[in-house]
This record gives structure tokens, sequence and C-alpha cells, in this order.
């Protein structure tokens, strides 16, 4: 299992690893099926591709076993054949794509106009992704254990698999600064100095601020937040501005809609701080901390393109002046504006602090270096000038700023230099700008040093700008970074075509007006009052960093080395639902065949995606007595199978209808580009509904079966998250597949709705919004009410991931003054109060923060000692309430019952990731984590998702143990996992 050594470092898990076992994946590695040239999946691939999705996760989740220590002596321990899982995205990409936290859940405004990307930690995710999606190797026989991140090259020698590399897809260019180029460069220097009559090439000192980039030493890099080591952790680390830490200051009659008891921008920000504070603890594993610091910042990019620029929207058309209540319970837009700014700016200096202060010099501390161009040796100098003229040079376009030249376009979420210029004939002072190329990867790798160097581009720009500006002085340049308002208005009743209106509209967004603006600490003041002027920006809007802009780009560095196991999490491989581990082996019809024998949840990222939601969907493409298969698409990633297997049943003469919400806002293009391909395919496409946005998550399928009422039986899928491998690998989600008769009615009943012109007042089960879900829910929270009155068990528990709807808070209150005991698991904005004597006194917040994107949406009401559970799509906020479709099922069976009530105490019992708000509204972390509870074999129960992995890795155990003696397996094969593939 030993690594080459010119690999890296080797990973920890390497010297654990025995030959023939397969190695423990990185949850963020996606791999995708191979396709033919014309990109569709042929009939074979589709197969061989279904059944090699689920070949080979217990293997791979054994040998985890076994590596950490889990497994233990004498306990048997046999490993069903399953696959390495498609849950498993590249992580950096991964990343990008999902961890944009807070679009659909969190950033979204209370117009229908709203953001409505689904997260990730960050989740949102967490900014948009680039398309690119980086080459993965089979993992059969494998026995090394390398952490892999986006892999920009395939070398043979670094796996002793005979498995051939799957095809890379294409990518960015990269550029990078060879050994051989670093020695060339340096010869050259070395003749040069040899020839003392040679003249000098002429150099052009750069005086002031400097080039661009980010000091080599500390000065001015803010100081750290106080965080404590041990005990209870507060976060935000000081108090939201505008918001009163008792609200029994405020009238009662505003509790519900008060700005200052939690406004809803500010309780996002407070939600982001919770993020922040994983960068922030030493106990997170450096890279992570790396991570989270670029998910914070991806997550505060959204925030100002959408909810920032809500607000201008509202402050030009002059909403302050138009607001009937002027009391001070209400915040102007203008008000909001500046507290966003004071708390967005003390948001900054933690992260560039936390940035600067410690991770860095952590990851330096394991050969991981993001330097500083004052760094570099006069030879990598030299060769990265060779690379600018070669590679650069020719992209770039010098764009000057005077009375012939207007101001240029700048693009929204990218850097750009300004150029301090003078002229030697009349010593005139000049300004110019220069477009950093978006095309190209921000960070070039020095292969030239030893361990793994990167410098970004900006800075080789910026030390060569001589090259473009000749017969000029340089004086300095300054780095700086322009972000555009996302809330383009939509007039959906006056559109003839959702599609060209959606076209237009991501049109008009290259061209929004500008709400921030990112600048380097040293910018002079001249050039910053000079930049607010052209972008028609405030003060408040500049955000100057002693660090590396665009924080949100800061993890994307290409990692193709062996990593260190101590930087990141240890690994999880999602299982196979022991349900459908029965179903995969057998022919197409045989996961019908299980669903028929019960309803059965998968929860994902512990339980696989591929496997279960991507199977079903791959398997009724496929069979031949499945005649219709009706889907609602959100979100899906980039090649994503579930589209391919909706192309393939439509070809294979299926009735097949999708409705693709085009409006989800920042995957406009990427929805666009699906419904047009399922229509190609002959799908039937529908765009959305006018003035709502379809949000829920459900897929039918119709199968013909002779012993079915009228020879057909429905088949259904409703979850809480996207059709989206990439998520699945980091959001915690569900799924639910039902053959419920009842519950089939009321789907086939919601697509009648959806895709013609069908009005639909009640459902059998199903809970819909916008029709009547608010009310039944308002109606369950009245039964708990009277139930506690009468002295019979009430309690209400709520799993959301936004809580800012009045009328549900309100009735909360009412609950918690009438004796029910109420539990909020709110991972995002919350704007109720807990804990305040006569008002909320019964009620308790609590807030989890992992790994995992917490994402799934569950509710549990006590009805007297008999509980109802449901789940599904939708948030307590009005936008989900009433104004979007939604679909909330109910969970009848009692197992699965059992199930949901593991997910709800693993967050309610733990003290190491979830927080918990105080009467004051901030969140209080009761004990700091420590570096043991991400260690391998230690600490899987420390925290709930670490609970949630154990309970998941004990009951695949168990099952293992069960097959293995029915088979009648001999003792040693409990012990040992069998290879892949087999």
């Amino acid at each position: 299992a030993a690594l080459p050594a010119r690999r890296g470092q080797a990973c920890k898990r390497a010297a654990v690893s025995k030959p023939g076992e397969v190695s423990s994946h990185d949850p963020y590695q996606e791999t995708h099926m191979d396709t033919t040239d014309e990109g569709e999946l042929e009939e074979t691939e589709v197969e061989e591709a279904e059944l090699s999705l689920v070949d080979e996760a217990d293997a791979v989740a054994a040998s985890e076993d076994a590596a950490l220590g889990l497994v233990s002596e004498g306990e048997e321990d046999v490993t069903l054949i399953e696959s390495s899982d498609e849950d498993a995205p590249d992580r950096a990409s991964a990343y990008r794509e999902a961890l944009r936290l807070m679009g659909d859940d969190d950033l979204g405004s209370e117009e229908e106009s709203e953001n409505s990307s689904e997260d990730d930690l960050g989740s949102g995710g967490w900014s948009e992704m680039s398309g690119e999606e980086e080459a993965a190797f089979a993992a059969a026989g494998d026995a090394t254990a390398t952490i892999e991140y986006k892999a920009s090259k395939v070398d043979p020698d670094w796996r002793a698999s005979t498995a051939p590399p799957q095809t890379a897809k294409s990518k960015a260019p990269e550029l990078e600064l060879t050994t051989e180029a670093v020695d060339q460069a340096a010869a050259d220097i070395d003749a040069e100095e040899a020839l003392p009559s040679a003249e000098a090439a002429p150099s052009l000192p750069l005086t002031d601020g400097g080039i661009a980039g980010w000091p080599a030493t500390l000065d001015g890099v803010p100081e750290l937040p106080a965080q404590p080591t041990s005990g209870e952790i507060i976060m935000p680390p000081s108090k939201l501005p505008g918001i009163v830490e008792d609200i029994r200051e405020i009238d009662p009659e505003y509790y519900t809609t008060a700005d200052p008891i939690m406004n809803v921008e500010l309780g996002w920000l407070a939600f982001n701080w919770r993020v922040l504070a994983l960068a922030l603890s030493p106990a997170t594993p450096v890279f992570e901390r790396l991570r989270f610091v670029a998910i914070a910042g991806r997550n505060l990019d959204e925030f100002y393109m959408k909810r920032v620029g809500g607000l201008k929207r509202q402050e030009a058309a002059g909403i302050d002046h138009l607001r009937r209540d002027r009391t001070t319970n209400f915040f102007t837009p203008d008000q909001q504006l500046e507290y966003i700014a004071e708390a967005t700016h003390e948001m900054v200096q933690a992260q560039v602090a936390v940035l600067m202060r410690e991770i860095m010099p952590g990851l330096r501390d394991h050969g991981v270096s993001l330097l500083a161009y004052p760094e570099l040796t006069d030879a990598e100098k030299a060769g990265l000038r060779t690379i600018f003229r070669d590679q650069l040079e020719p992209m770039l376009t010098p764009l000057a700023i005077d009375p012939g030249h207007p101001f240029p376009y700048i693009s929204n979420l990218t850097i750009s230099l300004a150029v301090v210029l003078r002229d030697p004939m009349d010593d005139s002072s000049k300004l110019a700008i220069i477009n950093v190329p978006s095309q190209l990867k921000r960070w070039v790798r020095m292969t030239s040093r030893e361990g793994h160097a990167f410098i970004s581009l900006e800075q080789i720009i910026a030390a060569n700008l001589d090259c473009l500006f000749g017969g000029m002085a340089i004086d300095s340049t300054h780095a700086f970074r322009v972000t555009r308002n996302a809330d383009v208005d939509r007039h959906e009743d006056e559109a003839d075509d959702l599609l060209e209106m959606i076209t237009d509209e991501m049109r008009l967004r290259k061209f929004a007006p500008f709400v921030r603006l990112e600048c380097e600490a040293g910018m002079p003041q001249p050039i910053i009052d000079r930049l607010m002027e052209e972008l028609n920006i405030l003060p408040r809007d500049v955000f100057p960093s002693a660090g590396p802009l665009s924080l949100g780009e800061i993890d994307g560095i290409d990692v193709d080395f062996g990593m260190d196991a101590s930087l990141t999490f240890p690994p999880w491989t999602a299982r196979t639902s022991t349900r459908f581990k029965l179903a995969k082996d057998g022919p197409t019809s045989a996961i019908f065949d299980e669903i028929r024998h019960g309803d059965i949840l998968a929860h994902h990222p512990y339980e696989s995606f591929g496997s279960s939601t991507q199977l079903f969907v791959a398997r009724a493409a496929r069979d031949p007595q499945v005649a219709a298969i009706k889907a609602t698409l959100y979100r899906t990633n980039n090649d994503s199978p579930i589209i391919k297997a909706l192309s393939t049943a439509a070809e294979n003469g299926k009735q097949v209808a999708v409705l693709v919400e085009l409006k989800a806002r920042f995957d406009e293009a990427r929805n666009v580009g699906f419904a047009q391909k399922l229509e190609a395919a002959g799908v039937n496409v529908a765009y959305g509904l006018v003035g709502l946005k379809t949000h829920c998550k459900a897929t039918l399928v119709v199968r013909r079966e002779e012993d079915a009422p009228g020879g057909l039986r429905s088949y259904c899928h409703l979850g809480t998250g996207n059709y989206n491998a990439s998520t699945a690998a980091i959001y915690t989600d569900l799924s639910l597949f039902t053959c419920d008769p009842a519950v089939g009615k009321d789907v086939h009943d919601l697509f009648k709705y959806l895709t013609g012109y069908h009005r639909q007042d009640s459902y059998l089960k199903l809970l819909v919004a916008p029709q009547k879900m608010q009310r039944t829910f308002l109606k369950c929270i009245d039964r708990e009410m009277a139930n506690a009155k009468e002295g019979l068990p009430a309690r209400v528990v709520v799993k959301v991931n936004g809580l800012t709807s009045s009328t549900m808070v309100e009735k909360l209150y009412e609950a918690s003054q009438a004796g029910v005991q109420v539990d909020l698991i709110v991972r995002g904005t919350c704007i109720l109060r807990p804990g305040v004597p006569g008002v909320s006194e019964n009620i308790r917040v609590v807030s989890t923060i992992g790994r995992f994107l917490e994402h799934h949406r569950i509710f549990r009401f006590e009805n007297a000692g008999t509980p109802q559970y449901f789940m599904g799509s939708a948030d307590w906020m009005p936008r989900n309430l009433l104004r979007r479709v939604e679909v909330v099922t109910p969970v009848e069976d009692r197992k699965l019952q059992g199930e949901l009530e593991t997910i709800l105490q693993s967050c309610l019992d733990d003290t190491k990731q979830t927080w918990e708000m105080r009467p004051d509204g901030r969140y209080a972390l009761a004990e700091a984590q420590t570096e043991e509870m991400w260690e391998d074999g230690a600490g899987w129960g420390d925290g709930a998702q670490q609970g949630l992995m154990a309970h998941y890795r004990k009951r695949d155990r168990k099952y293992n143990k069960k097959q293995a003696k029915k088979a009648g397996l001999p003792k040693s094969s409990a012990t040992k996992p069998l290879p892949a593939g087999l």
C-alpha cells in the first residue's frame, strides 16, 4: 500500500491498508458513467454503469471500518458487493457547486424573484460550478488510501490498479511553472551577469503600494477574534447591530415582525458566523478550515448579489417613504444596509485573520503554500515572466481611463487590476484597468518548488505590466473585485415564453448595477474614490482586505498529490440501504418488487444516492413494463445520470414528462440546457408555473402489473433534496419510495396541476403548498395545544433550513404559552427567540453545522402519544408556504418513523456540532470541538453527524453478518472484505 515517494506525502491510512482491500474514497470525488462520442449512453453501458454503481461501496465501507479499527476482535463483518459510490464527487468542485449554502434556503428574498439556489455547506451549497468535473479512477483492487482532490493529471504510476482511468472532461486551462523552466531562467540570469558589457534589461521599480497581491508578512493583518479552546463558544462574537438583546423591550404586537428582534438579513449573517466558526476552530483539520473560509466567502458573494441587491433596489425605489408604520420596530432599506455593512466588515476581518495567521501557516507546515510574490526567487520570477509573455500577454487588454476611454466593462465576481501609471514625458499620473482572465485557473502550480506551492494569476500579471505599458513608469498596481446585483426584476405575467424571459434575464444580469467593491488594504484613497464614483456605490460598500481577494476561490487550488490525512476530515463512503441491496442484483423489476413489500427511506449522504434514487430512475427507464415517468427537476449536476435516464426512457418509447424549473436562481443557464436536451430526446418539458416556483422533489413511475387495479401501479419518489449526485454527497437529505395508492393518486394530481390546466384544492395524504400546507401545519399545532390543556402528551419537533414565517412563529409562541414543548432544529435564519419568560420558555432552537450541510425537513407532532411524522421540501418561510409548489408527505411506517426520530434526536442531544440559540438571539456551542473528534477510529460518536455515521456503519455490519450466516459463508469471510467488483 505504499505510495510512490514522488507523489507527495503518504496518507496515514495507507499504513493500515491491507493488500487487496479497496481504498477509502474521498466522499467528494465524483465519478460518472462512460458515454459515447455523441454523449448518449448506450443500452449496455447504462446497464454496466448501473451495476457497477452498486457493486463496491460495501467493500469500501468495510475496508474503512477495518482501517479505522471499528471491527472489534473476533467480530464478523461481511462486506456484500457494492460499488464506489456516485455520491463521491471531487471535493473542490463539489463544494463550488453544492456549498453555495445559502441560495435557495437562506438567501431567497421574500419576493418570488428571490435567490433560489439550493445551498451548500453552501450548500450552498455554497459559487457556481465552473463546469469542470474531473477524471476519477476506478477503485477495484486499489490498495492505496490517498485522499484525492481535483486531479489535473493522470499518472499511471500513481495507482497499482489495473483499472484504466476514466476519460477526463475538458477543463479550464492551467498554467504551471516547472523545474526545467526555473533552471533555464536561472541559467539565463547567470549568463547575463557573466557578460558585463551586456546592457541589462530595463527595470521598473514599484513604488508605494508595489504589486498587487497580499503581504508576505502579517503587517496590517487584523487580529483573530477571541476563541476559547474549551467550554462554551458564542457566535456571532459580538452583538449584531440593531438587534435588541431582550425582546420584551418591543411591543408584544411586533414579536413576530419587528426587525430589532431578528432581521432576516442579519439573521443570515449570524448563520454565516456559525459556518465560519468551523474555520476559526483549531480543532478542524487545516485543509477543511481553508474550505470553510471559502464557503463563508461564497455565501457572502451570493448574499450581496441577492439580498443586498434587493435592498438597494428598494432603496432606489424610495421604499423608505412608502412605509406607513414609521416606528422603530422596522428598519428602512438604508438602515439595513448600514447594519449589514457593519456586521459584514467584522466577518471579513475574521476571515482574513484566520486565513493569514493560522490556516496558511498551517498548510505550509504540511508542504502546501499559497505564495506572495515577494517570496519568489529571481529565477522563479524570470520563469513566470516567460509564462506571462507566451501565455498571458496575448489574452490581456490594457484599458485606459480618460475622456477618450470610458470606464471599461467589468464582469461580476472577477478580479481586476487598477494600474497607477506615470508618463515620463510630462510626469502626469494616469489610471488603467486590466481584467484578469476568468477563463484561466487562478492558482498557478509551482512544481519547481519542493512541496506544493501556488502563486495567484493576478500577482503574475501585476509583476509584468511593463510588457503592456511600454514607455510608461508603473507606480503601483492594486487588485480589486466587484459584485453586481443579481436581483433582476421579473415580469412573468407579461412573458409570452418563460424560456425567453429567463434567457433575457441572464443577459441583463451581466450588466446589472454594482453592489460591492473589494480591494487590497493598500489601495490609495483617490483610486477608491474614483472606483466608487464609476461603480456608483457608497463607502459602506467598500471592503478592504489585508489578504487574498475572492476568498470563495481560495480552496480552488489543484491538489493532485497524496495529502496528509490529518489535513482533512476522515473519509466517508455512503452505504447502500439494506432494502436496495436486495434489489440491486435482480432484474430491472426487482426494485419495484422491493418497494411493494413496504416503503423505503434512504438517508443521504449516509446512504447512497446512486444506489437508491438514481437506480430507481435508471431501472424505470429500462424496464419494459414501465409505461410512463414524470419528474420535477429544480437543480441537478452536470452530466446528470438522471437526465440521461429520462432521455433514454423517452427514446425507448415511454411517456416522459418533466417540469424543469427555469427560475432556479444562478442555475438558469444550466436548467435551460437540460430542458433543451430533454426536448431533443422526445421528453415533454414544462418550464414551471407563472408566479410560482416549483420546488418540490417528486418522481412518478407508472408500471403495468397484472395484479394492480386497472393493470397499472404507481411508484413514487418524494424527497427533501434535488436530483443531484454532487450535492447528495454533502447535503443531508431524505428520499421516500412508496407505492401507496393514495400517495400515487396525489402525485398524479400534482403533475396534472404542474403540466396542464388542473385545479387541485385538496389531496388525500400529501400536504401541498401553496394550497393547504400552512393551514394543515397550523391545525396540527392547534391540536397539540388542545392536548396540552387536557394534560395529554403534547410536543412539536421541526427540522427546517429557515424559519421566517411570522404566521408560524406566532403560532409557536402560542403553543409555548399553552404548555407545548417545542423543539426547533433550524440550520439557517430563525426569527423566533426561545427561552423568554412568559413568551417562549417552552421553546428550544438549535442549529447543526458540520461537514455535511443539514438540508432535510422533518416535522413531528406528538398527537397525544401517537406521533405523526412528515418530511418534504418546504421550510417554514413565507416563500415556501405561500409562493412555491412544495410537497410534504406523511411517513407512516413505524420503522421509518424510528429512523426519523434517530435523526431528530441526534441533533437535539448533540453538544459538539449543534449550536443553541440564547434568548438574546446569539448562538452558543456547549463544548468546543477537539482535534480528537476528527481522528481516525476516535470521536465517531462526537457530534450529530459523527453519531449518524456510526449508526449506519453499525447497521451495515449487522446486516452483513446476518447475510453471511444465511449464506453459510466461513467465518474468515466475515472479517475480510471481498474485492470490489466480484
